[in-house]
């Protein structure tokens, strides 16, 4: 998969979809976190008092800040404080960290750098729906039939930001209803987020989740599930779909990326309003650099590449095209 070789990912299997972490620099990882009392203790006010964590303060919030646009382009402004205090509270109740400042100190000298994992999957982002901005799919559909109507066969897309599926799975739809032959169509579906990916790989999802797909979709693309333990049927994509993605970790705030190209769409869906125009610019030259002439990228409505430095030509508001 040429199109597709981002560290040489697998095709896709349940379950899989984790790369290969950034590593902070640091040493040691601090052992006071973890004592839990029992599920069942109900403990004294004076104990609950004692466990509430300290507030998180300007200058280690500032610090937060800077790590994760170091670490991954998002750009937090000024009243973010309280979502990033909300956040990363979760995190540090699970890890029994009482201060911001120890779990700074914690991400920051974490040599394997799987916590600073955590703090971005507890940061980043994650809203996305089927078929959301539907004209975009569309334009898929028609340019994949025009394509293949002149004699096309072999199609590659980049999903360059995948959160938990849907957006990945809706594109593996409009390619199977498009198509008449995907005997060689890759997928690939990126995001910095190991959480969403796991989620995404296993491509399981509610009846409300999946209630913005065509009936007649859901029944050819999506198996149900009904189990004693769940409250509510799931829905599971078919290997109809899932034999065509491939799930990868990306953080789009380091180009170059590992993956060569080329690429015919590339849908790069509102990522780049979380963005500065430093990382904006490094993320267009690499969607340049990865499609080939006469493909295209598809953008956010929300988004627009006016006054970027850019080869790529305005079709219609959100699609741009490489000449």
């Amino acid at each position: 998969m040429s199109a597709g070789a981002l560290l040489r990912p697998r095709r896709h299997n349940p379950g899989c979809g984790r790369g290969v972490s950034p590593s902070p620099r640091g040493a040691q990882v601090a052992r006071r976190r973890t004592t839990k009392a029992p599920m069942s203790l109900v403990l004294p006010n004076a104990s609950i008092k004692e466990m509430a964590r300290t507030p998180l303060d300007e200058k280690t919030f500032q610090r937060f800040c800077e790590l994760i646009y170091e670490k991954a382009g998002i750009k937090l402004g000024e009243g973010k404080q309280s979502l990033v205090d909300a956040r990363l509270g979760k995190r540090m109740r699970k890890l029994g960290i009482k201060s911001f400042r120890d779990y700074l100190h914690l991400v920051e000298q974490d040599n394997s750098g799987d916590e600073l994992v955590e703090l971005l999957d507890a940061i980043s982002t994650n809203t996305t729906h089927f078929f959301r901005e539907s004209s975009h799919f569309e334009r898929l559909r028609t340019l994949l039939q025009t394509w293949e109507a002149a004699g096309q066969k072999r199609f590659r897309i980049w999903c360059a930001a995948s959160s938990t599926g849907e957006e990945p799975y809706t594109i593996a739809m409009t390619v199977r209803e498009a198509l008449r032959d995907v005997q060689d169509v890759r997928i690939l579906a990126t995001d910095i987020s190991t959480k969403v990916l796991r989620l995404a790989s296993q491509g399981v999802y509610t009846r409300q989740q999946v209630s913005s797909i065509p009936a007649a979709l859901v029944s050819k693309y999506f198996q149900r599930h009904q189990t004693h333990h769940l409250d509510e049927p799931h829905f599971a994509a078919n290997d109809e779909l899932r034999s065509l993605l491939t799930f990868a970790r990306l953080n789009l705030a380091t180009p170059p990326y590992a993956m060569k190209g080329p690429f015919d769409v590339i849908m790069c869906r509102n990522v780049m309003i979380y963005f500065d125009n430093v990382i904006r610019a490094g993320l267009l030259a690499q969607c340049e650099r990865l499609l080939r002439p006469g493909g295209y990228l598809i953008v956010g409505h929300a988004e627009s590449l006016s006054g970027m430095l850019t080869s790529l030509q305005r079709i219609e508001p959100s699609v741009y095209a490489k000449r």
